[in-house]
């Protein structure tokens, strides 16, 4: 599929194979895939809302100063158990730890999104979505983190993997939960002239 003459390149500021794939189901592939390696420690008494976009953002522009001519688009996405931001966790006990916060309660999926045009003015959009798990027992624990698909996953779960077996109720966006709430992404590029194929 050959890029439109009248369009700028399209660069996706993040390694994620899910955000890949949800820009593909609406019918977006990016001309480039360029993560963008930023300190994503949450700031003193920064809330997990103004996280999730401070992140977006600060990738988005970063890429941007490597590609000014391009569209980036970035997203970023945290967990909240009340004001408490879980991120990615880096070992598996530290997963355990997160899944049994989140074991019978309800929690707070906040993706921010992301996009610099090429006359370099950024957007923001962020998708909130209110999760509930079921009371998590030793075995599904036990799985959930045996699958490994707590790693580079916020919360330490990823819904449409085996921890989808395990939510309750979900209200607000599903595929803001996996990663990139396509509903935003697509107004923010029409936003910036940006058409799918």
């Amino acid at each position: 599929m050959t890029r439109p003459l009248n369009r700028a390149l399209l660069v996706l500021a993040s390694a994620s194979p899910r955000r890949l794939d949800l820009l593909a189901q609406a019918g977006v592939i990016p001309d480039a895939i360029e993560p963008c390696d930023i300190d994503e420690t949450p700031l003193k008494g920064e809330t997990p809302r103004l996280a999730a976009l401070r992140l977006a953002a600060e990738k988005a522009r970063a890429g941007a100063q490597r590609h000014p001519d391009a569209i980036i688009l970035a997203a970023d996405t945290v967990v909240a158990v009340g004001r408490r931001l879980l991120g990615t966790p880096p070992t598996s006990a530290a997963a355990e730890r997160m899944l049994g916060l989140l074991s019978g309660r309800g929690h707070r999926v906040f993706t921010g999104v992301a996009v610099v045009s090429p006359g370099g003015r950024l957007t923001t959009r962020l998708s909130e979505t209110r999760v509930k798990f079921k009371v998590l027992s030793a075995v599904d624990r036990r799985r959930l983190l045996a699958c490994d698909e707590w790693r580079g996953a916020a919360g330490g779960y990823r819904i449409q993997g085996r921890a989808g077996a395990c939510v309750i109720s979900l209200i607000g966006s599903y595929t803001g939960v996996v990663g990139l709430p396509l509903y935003e992404t697509m107004g923010l590029l029409a936003g910036v002239g940006y058409e799918a194929p």
